[in-house]
């Protein structure tokens, strides 16, 4: 069991204005797998660990990054003489 040292927790919407998402699209990515699930503060509170928010915002932008390399290279069309530039 790996557990963290900074054991801050955030709250829905902490974790909403942190992501900029919705409570319902949290919840919907939380099922499909996509989000960090929240851990169990009480029996109405629920609340997720600040470096697991940090670590989804991370991927998104190292995603995002990495899409805008992908963009900046020269694309290929392809002619019957071959592929230009």
């Amino acid at each position: 069991m790996n557990i963290m040292r900074n054991r801050s927790i955030l709250r829905r919407k902490q974790v909403e204005t942190r992501t900029g998402l919705s409570r319902s699209t949290i919840y919907l990515r939380i099922k499909k797998g996509s989000f960090p699930k929240p851990i169990k503060l009480g029996e109405r509170a629920v609340g997720w660990l600040e470096p697991e928010i940090d670590s989804w915002l991370d991927e998104k932008i190292q995603h995002r990054d990495h899409d805008d390399v992908q963009k900046k290279r020269p694309f290929q069309v392809r002619t019957g003489k071959g592929f230009v530039r």
